[in-house]
């Protein structure tokens, strides 16, 4: 019996100390954030040879002018290529690229460039979600197989695991990153033909945080991670479609819950295939869902493996690209966008492989991923489809708003290898308001009966 009670003890104190464990890191490790790495967990030293500078705390929040209408200045307006790579020299920067950045060279040899300029590491957050941060490191864990957190409400919903060890983890601190307070903005999507011809599509988003609402209830809202509506305003022929998520932290204990409002039929309706591989918005088929932001959604239908960080040339202070003086004609063109108006830089990534689950179905039947260790922001993501062969390039053209310490994308890119056509999303040039933060809302207002209100406006 003494043996049997001793034996006992210790699977006790070994399962004790496996969840400690499983709950985060230790104290030790989250005093390394804000000390020897970022607030976020990047390394805060330079590389070797200097070509990625050190960071010294990122832009500030005055570093430009923001015009009246949200704009902002660019605040290396300045500055100019230390030079460009074409399909003639990209075997010289080979082991800086991706497999679909290669293929866009091959596949538009005379109009796909990168232009490259040097590395500024712009990216810093408010305090207040760097403390958020070190506490979510500590507290934060995995469960249903990395498909959702536990302890995340409790330590702000943000950046689940600055400290990641495993590749889930990382797609996770993309999810869950700082975008500003409650954002609501204008943007546009295009899908161009092959001869470059497109017809804008115009959305109104808003997109709130739980804790944030004027009448947060933590216990009916704690599987909550943000609540997005989206009404489309143009063109006539799908003007007033409005698409409501709620998008929950455990999508396997509780799915993302969706609905659409259809203008025509004036109905509220489910709609669950507003997820996964279901069809994106008003795309033409070339995108999917969970294409939105580079990578949306619940994680549980792919195995992640994280291969380690690297150098690779990724777009980066995309300020040129949000210009109110350009139109969208200036940037949409034939198989790509303008790369003339692209800008590129070096930083550390990390990379993940994300690979269908036996037994899960999904179109992409492989995702290669790349996110900004400063941000953990997507910047790459390379697409295969079930045969192992390359289909879809996504390139997120990021842009750091000084203003509020958030990291954003000034165009989203999707680029179809076998169509030859992509789509551009999130474009605001010819808008009459940039985004706008930190607005009161209600829950209410994200209800489904709701919808109905917003469509008819």
């Amino acid at each position: 019996m003494r043996t049997l009670i001793k034996k006992s003890a210790v699977l006790a104190a070994s399962l004790l100390a496996a969840q400690i464990a499983m709950a985060g890191v230790s104290a030790d490790e989250a005093a390394k954030l804000g000390t020897t790495l970022t607030p976020l967990g990047a390394e805060k030293a330079g590389n070797a040879d200097g070509s990625i500078p050190a960071w010294t705390g990122g832009l500030p929040k005055n570093a430009g002018a923001v015009d009246a209408k949200g704009f902002l200045a660019d605040p290396f307006a300045g500055e100019k290529p230390l030079f460009v790579i074409t399909a003639a020299n990209m075997a010289q920067y080979k082991d800086k690229l991706s497999i679909g950045q290669e293929a866009m060279l091959k596949r538009y040899p005379d109009t796909y460039k990168m232009p490259v300029y040097a590395t500024h590491r712009s990216v810093t957050v408010p305090d207040r979600i760097a403390a958020g941060a070190k506490q979510c490191a500590q507290s934060v864990e995995e469960i249903n197989g990395g498909a959702g957190l536990k302890n995340f409400a409790e330590c702000g919903r943000l950046y689940a695991f600055p400290l990641p060890k495993n590749g889930v983890e990382v797609m996770w601190n993309h999810l869950t990153r700082y975008q500003g307070d409650n954002f609501r903005r204008i943007v546009v999507q295009m899908t161009p033909q092959t001869d470059g011809s497109f017809t804008p599509v115009r959305f109104e988003e808003d997109q709130v945080y739980p804790h944030l609402l004027a009448d947060y209830d933590a216990d009916k809202m704690r599987n909550i991670m943000y609540y997005a509506k989206q009404r489309v305003t143009a063109p006539a022929r799908l003007a007033g479609q409005v698409t409501l998520v709620h998008e929950t932290i455990d999508q396997v204990a509780e799915p993302r819950l969706a609905w659409v409002y259809n203008a025509g039929s004036r109905r509220v309706r489910r709609a669950p295939q507003v997820a996964y591989d279901g069809p994106g918005s008003a795309s033409d088929g070339l995108r999917t869902a969970d294409n939105y932001d580079l990578f949306n959604g619940a994680p549980d239908r792919y195995e992640w493996k994280l291969i380690g960080k690297k150098e690779m040339y990724i777009p980066y202070n995309s300020y040129k690209l949000e210009s109110p003086n350009l139109k969208y004609s200036d940037i949409v063109k034939p198989g790509h966008i303008n790369q003339d108006l692209t800008r590129y830089e070096l930083h550390r990534v990390w990379e993940v492989e994300a690979t269908v689950k036996p037994g899960a179905r999904h179109i992409y039947a492989k995702r290669h991923m790349y996110f900004d260790e400063d941000s953990w922001q997507l910047a790459e993501v390379d697409h295969y489809d079930g045969r192992g062969q390359l289909w879809r390039i996504a390139e997120g053209h990021s842009l750091y708003r000084y203003d509020q310490q958030a990291q954003f994308y000034a165009v989203e890119t999707l680029y179809d290898l076998i169509a030859g056509r992509y789509v551009a999303g999130g474009l605001r040039n010819e808008e009459r308001q940039n985004m706008t933060f930190g607005f009161t809302a209600k829950a209410g207002e994200f209800t489904p009966a709701a919808l109905r209100g917003d469509g008819l406006r």
